[in-house]
């Protein structure tokens, strides 16, 4: 295995992490844009006002988009997986 693949490997697999968490970051994000101009507004500085509905959120999300994000870690591991005996022989 040369440095160049282990590279790609690496490269690929911080790529597919991305890919799976950009839908919840995003989504944690915005709700929480949402609920500190809220706070502000209101002067209400609650601390389980901005856990809940996170919360919810990323439930939300993960269960909209959790079919999809599986479906791209598996087919990054299939990927890896057979490439595995190219690897393993050095070339």
């Amino acid at each position: 295995m040369t440095e160049q693949q282990v590279l790609q490997i690496a490269s690929q697999a911080m790529l597919t992490g991305a890919k799976i968490a950009a839908p919840i970051m995003i989504a944690a994000m915005a709700v929480g844009l949402v609920v500190s101009l809220f706070q502000s507004v209101t002067q209400i500085q609650e601390m389980t006002l901005t856990f809940v509905p996170k919360l919810v959120a990323v439930g939300a999300v993960v269960m909209l988009a959790g079919h999809w994000m599986l479906g791209v870690f598996v087919g990054y591991v299939h990927s890896l997986f057979a490439s595995l005996p190219q690897l393993l022989a050095g070339g």
